[in-house]
Parts: C-alpha cells; sequence; structure tokens
C-alpha cells in the first residue's frame, strides 16, 4: 500500500471512529470529526499532510509519480 493510498484510509478509519464516538460517548467528539475534516482541507491546499509525514518515516513507500 502506497502513502496516498495509506491516508485516505486512514483518516477514513479516523471519521469513522469520531462518529461512532460521537453517538456513544459524548456529543463533544463532534469536534474531533471538525478536526480531521480540517486537517483534510488545508492539506489539499497546501500540500502538507501531518499523516502522510509519519508514514514515510514508518517506511511505506510512496506512490507512483505521474
Amino acid at each position: 500500500m502506497t502513502v496516498d493510498r495509506l491516508v485516505l484510509a486512514f483518516a477514513g478509519l479516523m471519521v469513522l471512529v469520531s462518529v461512532a464516538l460521537t453517538v456513544w460517548v459524548s456529543p463533544y467528539f463532534a469536534w474531533f470529526t471538525v478536526f480531521i475534516g480540517a486537517n483534510m482541507l488545508q492539506s489539499a491546499f497546501t500540500g502538507l499532510c501531518p499523516a502522510a509525514v509519519v508514514f514515510r518515516k514508518l517506511g511505506i513507500k510512496p506512490g507512483p509519480a505521474f
């Protein structure tokens, strides 16, 4: 799995976890979902994704350059 696909999978997993926490634990976990969305939005504009940096340091291969 490449860094790009792993970042998408990780973001999707975090959104699902945050929604579950919001439903079953506390409505304040909705802020976690907001944080994830804001991070995805800033990543789209700046190209900086903290999760991608961590995954690269863990040795995950980058995707093919087109």
